[in-house]
């Protein structure tokens, strides 16, 4: 299946290059060139280790609470029992719930993420379309993601063009 949907776009890109022009860019050279980018991801790993502690800290109170039952449980009474295994899952919730809404799919930490990174790959994307513009290219293809390119020349490679383009060109 993967084959023949790649045979096919390769024969609409045979079909179809002889009037285009296209170019290459490397988004992940792009991204360790643009300090933003790489304060951005250091804060992130910041805020993401202290909530993750937050967690952790939740999840071993709860540990703490449960062995203390163990311990105790020979002495206790029903209602004790029920009251510290309720105490016990009330505690497990709350871990739980403090992690999806700091890691869940909607939670802080996406959020987070898309403020801090958003403007940055704006600006990237702005100057890709600003060359594409200039130099009439019909499509530009990031060689570093999993699109199945299997050999890009050099020779239309514009990463360091749109390095130079967002100011931090060599």
């Amino acid at each position: 299946m993967k084959k023949m949907m790649m045979t096919a776009l390769l024969a609409i890109v045979a079909i179809t290059a002889s009037a285009q022009k296209f170019a290459l860019i490397d988004m992940e050279y792009i991204l360790k060139n643009v300090p933003a980018y790489e304060r951005a991801n250091e804060q992130l790993n910041q805020v993401s280790l202290k909530w993750q502690a937050e967690v952790e800290a939740i999840n071993t109170e709860a540990q703490t609470m449960y062995k203390n039952y163990q311990n105790e449980v020979v002495f206790l009474s029903q209602e004790q029992k029920a009251a510290k295994q309720e105490a016990i899952m009330k505690k497990e919730k709350e871990a739980s719930e403090l992690k999806k809404k700091y890691f869940g799919p909607e939670g802080e930490l996406y959020k987070k993420r898309e403020a801090l990174m958003t403007p940055i790959q704006e600006e990237i994307y702005n100057a890709v379309k600003d060359i594409s513009d200039l130099r009439g290219y019909s499509l530009v293809l990031d060689r570093s993601s999993d699109a199945g390119i299997i050999f890009g020349s050099p020779k239309i490679d514009i990463s360091n063009e749109v390095l130079q383009k967002l100011g931090y060109g060599r």
